[in-house]
């Protein structure tokens, strides 16, 4: 290091410290050349130029005197009009001499001399080689008559009474105010609207014109009627208006022709400034405008940034966020990068929405248009994306980037963002809630397969109703389905509850019945005060503390509640009971009522080992009492808390000592090893202890591992899950992830088969034949199409395909378009599903956001559209806990002590409970399950007839045709059903049947004709079945597989299923309803010791056990 020092060279002298502090002269004789840049800002005239000019704030100030000094001038002028006296003798002498004071002539003098030397300065300073360019210029010529003669008068004192026109420098001012406000917006680095701009050039040109009308025809008629200036303008104001009273005209030639001129010059001048105008006003029209700074100031609002909007998008988010009451006096401003859309324009027409919702044509990555929109005062920013985008991935880049915009430009604005994909979520962590439409999709679809209908549960829970739909039906399903439809989560801090203040210091499960028992209401979950994390169903060892938040199930939330005692219910039961059905079910109003149903109390002794069941009790309970269910303790007691050992492999298999060994050590709990995408919720999950060669997965291609070609070779036990999807795209980790759940048995593990591509040999070899379900994704590359509308038409018909070919499979599809659900197992001449789509008519007219509830498919959540969740996150914006509530029910997001969503079904034996209120406390006592709803299923000829759903549409009065009618329709689906087709005398019988239909003479001949053409219809299309059954049965003989499946499959088209959320408590029990339920969390009671977890058995497991409890 010493050597590399000694090289260095030392420094010149010029560089030295002495140097510098004594000067040195030695750069001189260098040969480099010191140059100094913007030399010619130096100048004299430079600067002028600079301070007049180019300085913003300087010519700014400029431009405002030389405005004050032209109006100054024409307040002179009047002023010396005023102070003149009337003219005497020769009347050509008054046009051209008037009467002028000293004083007043020295001040225009002054003005004079003032406005020539500035305008003569910034012609000079303006000057660019053509001298006759600013000497020809108007402004200047208009200079030089009104000054240039002031000027002379001072050195030649005759002309002081020579009249000058200084009323034309109204025109110098116009010129003087137009250059003030450009210098005003650079000034302040704001550009303000083009519009304003034109209007006040209008109304200026205007007031010019009238002006100057005003002096002409006052100094012409001086000659004349010697008109004062209030005459002139009297005259002016009649004439422009074309009004023409006559009382006023001018008599000298002069004043005449000065008129004409002037009717002329306001002909060419104005209709030009309207025209621009005019264009402007369009061209506002089409980019919003600007929403005011004083409005955003005293108003609240939020902005929504969307690429493209669509009327439905539109009326979505509208109806979602003013339902609720609290943002009725919010202002919606939407920030488009398109044009307005015609039909958007006409909606936003509606007085109702004109008032609130403001259209800006601009983009989210400017912040010219974040200012527009007033980005940084506004309560929120929804940022969605589109989801009719070919390439849904470019649409989130989009997405990404406007989030990314507005919080540059407004870091305190809170962010609600929809993403499409899950990779593309890490992007936009910093957002306050983020709905990822994939990951929420195939959850709700892969939940679907496990708890029938769970889309439309979700779906309902997220949409804001009352509950009025279907009220005005006379079928009592849709009664109870559109009143229960009305439930919606809220919360509310327990000490501050009517609901559950009460249950201060008692367990979850306690509070939970009686809240229910009580009031009716369903209490789901909590959340501490001093934890972000929210719990559904800690379980019973969880204690209710006075500043918890709760979070509930009902019509309304509490606040909006009204509380009556059991009597005045009693007084009132009969005239508020909407349910006249065999079961006799009161209404579920605001506040429910427990009734007078009793529930008996049983000794609290320890259970069998055998785990929970809710069986009925042995003969001898039967002979004394009726049975009797276990009291909800306040406290949980630990000793009878049934816990379940989750991490052994053994529980569920130490009874099935038949079954083959290499099954229980197939599988493990954990989680997966590897994430698909970034921002994943890790889930504990069963998982293969080995993993499985690529090769293998393939289901139709034998590899040197197996030799199986087809899902029957392989011999599962359980039935398979089908996808069919366009890509094995990450969003499908979210489906496969609650299937293999820890907390799901290990034998009812559905296999789960891929389907890239679904001919009908592909569905064959896929074991489509005896597969539980079918899940159908919308396909990516048909969501763009010329018509919105069309994007689902390729899933539509090869889903109508599935249903024609395979009728009693379990289809779930999902739509792009909601109102696309009407074709999912469409039937032209379905008499039922066109009464359902009169209904739904008639519900939207009344103003519901469920109108497309009622649709068959829907409500048996056998499809549903991702659009349909955009109000979650509408919704999110006043219940800030909706999106977690709705991960954690889905099994998206997993928190150490927190419940989840699980079904049991109702069988034969399980009716003793009667009740879904002893239901719900057999639950809490035993299990600590809590209920949120039933899904029900009835068979086609339970129904009421369905022509009286077209008697009531259609406002008909004949009940008793509508008898017949049911009558011969219930004869018809009985006789038409797919399990007869094979049966030739049955055939026979129901062809006898129609040819004596077909020989009777009823009394409305028309009706029976159309009873004839139905029931021919329904034997051809029956025929029609059987052909298609023949092809399928022929293809896979073909493929080599056998027909046995498919022959055992009927058709289950006489069943109609729906969802009743929170039921009342009197709500009867039905075969085979399924009870949603939300089961505690099995690892938060592990025991902390061995022996104990070994003699625990977990409620899931046992010989006789499975998910859908057996009751």
């Amino acid at each position: 290091m010493v050597d590399l020092e000694s090289e260095v060279p030392p420094l010149p002298p010029r560089y030295r410290f002495r140097d510098l502090l004594l000067g040195d002269q030695g750069w001189q004789n260098d040969d480099r050349v010191q140059v100094e840049f913007y030399m010619n800002e130096n100048t004299f005239k430079e600067r002028l130029k600079l301070f007049f000019i180019k300085n913003q704030r300087s010519s700014l100030r400029i431009r405002l005197f030389n405005f004050s000094l032209k109006v100054l001038s024409c307040l002179l002028y009047i002023i010396r009009v005023l102070l003149d006296p009337p003219p005497q003798g020769n009347k050509w002498y008054h046009i051209f001499w008037v009467t002028r004071c000293l004083p007043l002539w020295g001040l225009q003098v002054s003005v004079a001399l003032i406005s020539l030397f500035e305008t003569v300065l910034l012609g000079y300073l303006s000057y660019k080689g053509n001298i006759w360019e600013q000497i020809l210029r108007i402004p200047f010529i208009l200079e030089i008559i009104n000054a240039v003669p002031f000027i002379i008068s001072i050195f030649w004192p005759s002309l002081r009474n020579l009249f000058i026109p200084v009323f034309l420098n109204c025109w110098l001012a116009k010129h003087a105010l137009e250059n003030m406000i450009n210098d005003l917006h650079r000034a302040i680095q704001r550009t303000q609207s083009a519009m304003f701009n034109q209007v006040l050039i209008l109304i200026s040109t205007l007031l010019c014109l009238i002006f100057t009308c005003i002096c002409g025809i006052q100094h012409l008629e001086r000659a004349g009627k010697k008109l004062t200036l209030f005459d002139s303008l009297y005259f002016c104001i009649v004439t422009f208006s074309t009004v023409g009273f006559g009382d006023v005209t001018p008599e000298t030639a002069l004043s005449k022709l000065f008129v004409v001129i002037m009717i002329c010059v306001a002909l060419v001048v104005l209709p030009i400034q309207f025209e621009q105008l005019a264009f402007l006003w369009m061209e506002r029209q089409k980019s919003g405008g600007n929403y005011s700074r004083h409005r955003a100031q005293t108003e609240k609002h939020v902005v929504l940034c969307v690429s493209s909007l669509k009327i439905d998008l539109l009326m979505d988010f509208l109806n979602e966020f003013y339902a609720h009451p609290r943002l009725q006096d919010y202002y919606v401003v939407i920030l488009c990068p398109t044009e307005i859309d015609v039909q958007v324009r006409r909606v936003l027409q509606i007085p109702m929405w004109s008032q609130r919702v403001i259209y800006l044509q601009g983009s989210a990555l400017k912040d010219q248009d974040l200012l527009r929109a007033k980005m940084d005062d506004a309560e929120a920013c929804f940022i969605l994306s589109s989801r009719c985008e070919v390439d849904r991935t470019s649409s989130d880049h989009q997405t990404i980037l406007r989030a990314w915009a507005v919080k540059d430009f407004a870091p305190n604005c809170p962010l609600y963002v929809q993403i499409l994909k899950p990779e593309n979520k890490f992007h936009i962590k910093f957002a306050d809630h983020v709905v990822c439409e994939e990951e929420f999709k195939y959850a709700m679809l892969a939940l679907n397969c496990i708890c029938p209908a769970t889309s439309t549960l979700i779906t309902l829970l997220v949409h804001t109703s009352r509950g009025q739909e279907g009220q005005q039906s006379p079928e009592q399903w849709q009664k109870m389905y559109g009143r229960c439809s009305g439930n919606e989560v809220y919360h509310i801090i327990m000490e501050e509850s009517t609901f559950f203040a009460e249950y201060e210091g008692k367990s979850f499960t306690y509070a939970s019945f009686h809240a229910h028992k009580k009031f009716g209401v369903c209490l789901i979950g909590v959340r501490r005060e001093d934890n972000k994390n929210i719990l559904l169903n800690p379980g019973p060892r969880y204690i209710m503390n006075a500043t918890d938040t709760c979070f509930y199930i009902n019509i309304t939330k509490e606040e909006n509640s009204a509380f009556k005692n059991q009597d005045q219910l009693r007084r009132n039961n009969a005239s508020r009971s909407f349910y006249h059905g065999p079961s006799r079910l009161p209404v579920h109003s605001i506040i429910a009522s427990m009734g007078t149903v009793a529930i008996d109390l049983q000794d609290t002794s320890c259970r069998s080992a055998s785990g929970p069941n809710l069986a009925l009790p042995p003969e001898g309970s039967k002979e004394t009492r009726r049975p009797s269910i276990a009291p909800v303790l306040e406290v949980a007691d630990t000793s009878s808390i049934q816990t379940c050992d989750l991490l052994s492999d053994q529980s569920e298999d130490e009874t099935t000592p038949d079954e083959d060994v290499s099954t229980n050590l197939e599988y493990a709990k954990g989680y997966p090893p590897y994430s698909p995408y970034i921002g994943s919720s890790p889930t504990f999950c069963h998982l293969l202890h080995e993993k499985i060669p690529v090769c293998c997965l393939r289901l139709d291609k034998s590899c040197q591992h197996n030799y199986y070609e087809d899902a029957k070779a392989y011999g599962f036990k359980n039935k398979l899950i089908i996808v069919a999807a366009e890509t094995a795209g990450n969003g499908l980790y979210n489906f496969i992830v609650p299937l293999r759940a820890y907390y799901r048995p290990k034998k009812e593990l559905n296999p789960i088969v891929l389907l890239l591509d679904n001919p009908l040999d592909d569905l064959l070899r896929c074991g489509v034949t005896f597969a539980a379900n079918m899940v159908v994704v919308d396909k990516e590359s048909t969501m763009s199409a010329e018509e919105d509308y069309m994007a689902d038409a390729k899933t539509i018909v090869n889903v109508q395909t599935l249903f024609r070919l395979f009728s009693s499979l379990s289809i779930i599809t999902e739509l792009t378009h909601p109102a696309n659900m009407r074709f999912m197992q469409f039937r032209a001449k379905d008499c039922y599903s066109l009464a359902l789509s009169k209904l739904e008519k008639k519900e939207r007219e009344r103003g519901s956001n469920l109108a497309f509830m009622f649709r068959l498919p829907f409500a048996a959540g056998r499809v549903f559209s991702i659009s349909m969740l955009d109000t979650l996150l509408y919704q999110s914006f006043v219940k800030d806990y909706m999106i977690s509530i709705t991960r954690l029910l889905l099994g998206l997001d997993t928190t150490p002590g927190s419940g989840f969503l699980c079904s049991m079904k109702i069988t034969e034996d399980d009716l003793w409970i009667r009740t879904y209120a002893r239901l719900y406390q057999k639950l809490c006592s035993s299990t600590g399950d809590i209920p949120i709803g039933i899904y029900r299923t009835e068979s086609q000829k339970l129904r009421t007839s369905e022509s009286q759903i077209s008697i009531s549409v259609e406002d008909w009065e004949d009940t008793k045709d509508s008898k017949e009618q049911s009558h011969h329709r219930n004869n018809h689906r009985n006789s038409t059903s797919s399990d007869q087709s094979d049966h030739p005398l049955l055939r026979r019988k129901s062809m006898q049947w129609a040819r004596r239909l077909s020989r009777k003479v009823p009394k409305h001949s028309g009706k029976t004709a159309e009873k004839i053409s139905q029931q021919r219809l329904n034997l051809y299309r029956r025929s029609e079945r059987q052909e298609l059954a023949e092809l399928v049965k022929n293809r896979m003989k073909h493929l080599g597989l056998t027909t046995v499946g498919y022959d055992e499959m009927n058709d289950r088209q006489g069943t109609l299923s729906y969802i009743l959320i929170n039921p009342s408590p009197d709500t009867r029990l039905e075969v085979n309803d399924v009870v949603y339920l939300i089961r505690p969390d099995p690892l938060a009671y592990l025991p902390n010791s061995a022996p104990s977890r070994k003699s625990s058995i977990c409620n899931t497991t046992g010989p006789d056990t499975r998910e859908e409890t057996q009751l």
